[in-house]
């Protein structure tokens, strides 16, 4: 890759990181026994107004134990948006229960609530929500339809750590509400994730999915099965010098959106740019993201080619559930159509806007794509 090579996402890691994995390698603590785990646990659980923290090695599996830990299994429906990343609906799946999609809003790429009631039937047994991108889903609908047929909340905040929804720390909406620390994330450890809920029963019951469900009077005896999910120290230790920067972060993410908007509000003939704000959230832009308007003459996919070629990275929008190859060869979506879903997986994008990147990297960026689209 070219030095001059403007990458899709770049992490910030220049405030203690360095100094608190230096202590996880003079002090030996690497594994997931070490005291950086329980702080990243007790301290991020704070940021987000949440009981409990379960740290976990990354978003993707603490989706998982969400979802066992509810009791979700064979037969049970949940629904779940069709524009979103594919362990959203592997997590229910693996349990033999079955994923309910629901299209897409067009302004803001979330889940359409306005769709979710007609989705309710009698095996319904929690609504899963993602928060996509910048803007959070309308939580007051969501949490009167959970309360109206009594179903459990799965709230995927992975996208959104730090934004809020009327003041509300967004991961604090769930039953079960799980993030990852993923590098593009707006704090990392690399990988990792973390479970939050204010359920004690819920908690440990994701402990014990967590550590192989050991039992802790009687270590290697079993009374169920569970998987090794733990986070290391290593990691832990970058989440917790991470957070101590979470405001600085979310205002340099939100200083970056409003400077493409600046830049590219040439190009709204051409772009569908994502919005500022709604009645409820502010845009965190945890990437910035465009849809091409339909009279562009090409999709997505050439946009990002072309980018490449001139050194810069930028990546498609998530893929429909309800075009999943391996979800067909389950039987699963057959002949379901979401458009709204389908117009922004193929004409969706996002341009380089991570924590590192500079003003002149957004000029470059900008210019590029004037270039391109005129």
């Amino acid at each position: 890759m070219s030095e001059n090579f403007i990458p899709v996402n770049a992490p910030l890691l220049d405030g203690n990181e360095k100094k608190y994995l230096q202590e996880c390698i003079d002090t030996g603590w690497i594994s997931s026994e070490g005291p950086f785990v329980k702080k990243l646990e007790d301290n991020f659980s704070t940021v987000m107004g949440r009981k409990h923290g379960i740290a976990v090695c990354n978003g993707s599996v603490a989706l998982d134990a969400a979802v066992i830990a509810l009791g979700i299994g064979k037969g049970d429906e949940v629904i779940m948006p069709t524009f979103t990343i594919i362990c959203c609906a592997s997590a229910i799946t693996r349990v033999g229960a079955i994923p309910v999609l629901v299209d897409a809003h067009p302004e803001t790429w979330n889940m359409d609530v306005d769709l979710i009631e007609a989705k309710i039937t009698k095996k319904t047994r929690a609504i899963m929500v993602v928060h996509i991108y910048g803007l959070p889903v309308e939580m007051d609908k969501i949490l009167a339809l959970a309360k109206k047929y009594d179903l459990k909340i799965i709230e995927d905040a992975a996208e959104q750590i730090g934004q809020q929804y009327n003041g509300k720390q967004i991961g604090s909406f769930g039953d079960i509400s799980c993030v990852s620390f993923y590098p593009n994330k707006h704090i990392t450890t690399g990988e990792g994730g973390m479970i939050l809920t204010d359920n004690d029963q819920l908690a440990e019951k994701c402990r014990s999915l967590r550590n192989l469900c050991f039992i802790p009077e009687k270590r290697f005896y079993h009374e169920e099965l569970g998987y090794n999910y733990r986070m290391t120290n290593l990691q832990a230790a970058l989440g917790v010098a991470q957070l101590e920067r979470l405001d600085t972060f979310i205002e340099k993410k939100r200083k970056v959106g409003r400077r493409y908007e600046e830049l590219l509000s040439g190009l709204k003939d051409k772009l569908e740019m994502p919005l500022s704000n709604t009645a409820y959230a502010e845009n965190i832009y945890w990437v910035y993201g465009m849809v091409l308007r339909d009279h562009v003459p090409f999709n997505a996919e050439e946009i990002i080619k072309r980018l490449g070629e001139n050194g810069i990275g930028a990546r498609p929008f998530f893929w429909c559930m309800h075009e999943q190859p391996v979800f067909h060869k389950m039987g699963l979506f057959k002949n379901e159509s979401y458009p709204v879903g389908e117009r922004i997986a193929r004409r969706g994008f996002y341009i380089p806007s991570g924590l590192a990147i500079t003003d002149n990297e957004m000029r470059i960026v900008s210019d590029k794509l004037y270039e391109i689209l005129k």
